[in-house]
Order: structure tokens, then sequence, then C-alpha cells
């Protein structure tokens, strides 16, 4: 089975993923045999297994004979060759990993055949499908998406806001969309609420380019139940004429700016939702905070709201606190008030 089973697709997917040239990492795959070798031969602990918990001593053993940073150096040497862009390898269950056991623990089932190391590069670097869904699985983890309907008291308050508008026209940014289900659940939220698709432009914005492949196709290589449950929830939106309304593009808040100029001739958007970003893994230092708190703020039309709620990674709870980030919509002249799970701010005329 191919991934790609239109030529847009596999277009589009081509000019993410590159080919590899085996022979760069055969000398890699034979250190690999070996040292595990030594390991499995030595250490009186189990080895790393689907379903084990990982213990001290499981994890000492692993580390003396497979150093858990000669093997993610090589799996990162994967991603940059693999990928056709800079990959954001703090998304990899590589990054941060106490061990190969920790790290082989967190795979997903899939990649879970073997405890040696060796064995999962000679089957990503033989099988191009085994490589794809191993890319998605790296970057678009579970771990990263809730699904829809993650905030169900700020959905009402969108609701409660949608009714409230007399103009039919409308235009929404989900910035931080991932693989787009929140996105197009807004999409079914207006479609209940009557508004014609024709009158309707909805963007979502991500900084991961494989996000945006998954989100503009509905395609999850490496997630078949959770592919099944998009295609489901976008039919209905194909057949009503509202998916050629969403767009998807990779933006990075933190390094583009919007200038005035450039914000009139994009156009502003009355909608702006930033869940799960604000704090979390990417943006969370003093700097990009400040910017795209800024960027956002010059992106929304008069009478424009921005929403964020966070209580998927720990966002503003571990890195900015709900009253910096008050203070942030402030300081670029929004009103705050109360949304559900999370605050809002509202663009005075």
């Amino acid at each position: 089975m191919t991934f790609a089973d239109t030529k847009g697709e596999s277009n589009a997917l081509g000019t993410l993923l590159a080919p590899i040239d085996n022979n760069r990492f055969q000398s890699a795959v034979r250190r690999f045999h070996t040292l595990f070798n030594i390991y499995a031969s030595t250490s009186p602990v189990p080895l790393p297994a689907p379903g084990l918990i990982i213990t001290p001593e499981i994890r000492v053993q692993c580390e003396r004979y497979l150093p858990i940073a000669d093997v993610a150096t090589v799996f990162n040497r994967l991603y940059f060759v693999a990928l056709t862009y800079p990959p954001i390898i703090s998304s990899t269950p590589f990054h941060n990993a106490l061990s190969w056991a920790d790290t082989f623990a967190a795979l997903p089932p899939q990649f879970q055949f073997s405890a040696n190391p060796a064995r999962l590069l000679e089957s990503l670097l033989t099988d191009s499908d085994s490589l794809t869904r191993f890319l998605f699985a790296s970057f678009l983890p579970k771990r990263f998406y809730g699904g829809s309907g993650r905030y169900p008291g700020q959905q009402l308050f969108v609701r409660d806001w949608l009714i409230s508008r007399r103009s039919r026209a409308l235009r929404c940014l989900d910035a931080a969309c991932g693989t787009g289900e929140e996105t197009y659940g807004l999409a079914h939220l207006l479609s209940e609420r009557g508004f014609p698709p024709a009158e309707v432009r909805i963007d979502g914005w991500t900084v991961e380019p494989l996000e945006v492949w998954a989100a503009t196709h509905c395609r999850l290589p490496h997630d078949q139940h959770r592919e099944s449950q998009l295609v489901q929830v976008t039919s209905k939106l194909s057949k009503q004429g509202f998916l050629t309304r969403i767009r998807f593009h990779c933006i990075d808040l933190t390094q583009i700016s919007f200038s005035p100029e450039e914000t009139a001739c994009r156009g502003r958007y009355d909608l702006i939702r930033c869940n799960g970003l604000l704090g979390g893994p990417i943006i969370n230092n003093k700097e990009s905070l400040g910017k795209t708190a800024g960027n956002l703020a010059q992106l929304l039309a008069p009478g424009g709201i921005l929403l964020a709620a966070d209580n998927f990674h720990g966002g503003w709870k571990q890195k900015c606190p709900q009253g910096e980030l008050r203070a942030l919509f402030e300081m670029n002249g929004l009103r705050i008030f109360e949304a559900g799970e999370g605050i809002g701010g509202l663009k005075p005329y």
C-alpha cells in the first residue's frame, strides 16, 4: 500500500520527503548491531519490550551499552536527510529521552518489533512506506493532539458569539491548527449556525509542514484510526461546499512580521483561535510570546476576537501564566474577557 492515492497528494508529499542514500547509514547499522549484541548477552535485566515498564535499572543498563546520545544522533541525522526542510527535533521521541529503552517505550506499537535500534533503522532505510509512517509518527505524535471538541466551554462561547453577529461574512484563523481536526470542527459549527460557505473563509496555520499536508489531504499515514475519523468529519463539509473555503499554510508566527500595510492587503480576521500554542514547547520565551501576541493582535479586524486556551501540554500553566498572557493581550490593545477554558481579547473599533 502506498500513501499517495492521488497525483496531487503524491506531488505535495514529494516536496517534503527526500530520497535517502542508504550507504550513509550502514556504518551506524553495523555499530548498533555490535553494541546491541553485547547488551543482550550481558545485561541482567529485561530488554526493552512492548508494555515493559522502564525501571531505573533497565535505563542504566541500556545507557551503558546503547547511549541515547549516540542513538539519537543517528536518527536525528535520518530526519534531516529524509525531509526537505529543517525538522523540529523537539517533537520526536528522541528529544530529551533518558535512554534508548525510554525511547523504545514511546514508539508506536508498529515500530516496537525489535529492541535493537539497528533493526528499526534497517527497516526505515529499506521500506519507504515504513519510513513515511515513522516520520509522521515522529513529528505528529498522539501526545500533540486531542481531536475535535477539546475546549467545549470555548466552543460554547464561540457559538453564542456567532449568534450575536449581524454580518454573515466571516474570516477565521486557527493559528495552531495541527492536523486540522479543530479547524474542521469550527467549519462544522459555522455550518450549524447557517453561515453560507461563500461568505466564510477559514485559514489554518502551523509551523510543521507535515501537519499542513495531513490537514489539507485528511491523511494520517501513521494512524489509520485517526485518519478515518478525520475523513468522517470532513465528508459532510465536502458535500456542503465548505472544504473549498478552508486553507492550510505553514507559517511561523515567531519569525514572520505583519506590518499594517501587509495586514490590510492580506485582510484581517474576525475570529482568531490560538489554542495549545502560547507557552507550550514551541512558543515559550518572552520574546517569542510577545512577537506572536503582537502578530495575532495585528491580524484581528476591529471588533474581532482572539481566543487562547491550553489544557493540552501544560502551556501557560508551566511557562506563561494566564496573568502574563492577559498582560500581553492588553499590551497589544485588546480588551480581556473570559472565554470558556481560556481567555479572549477583543479588538476595539
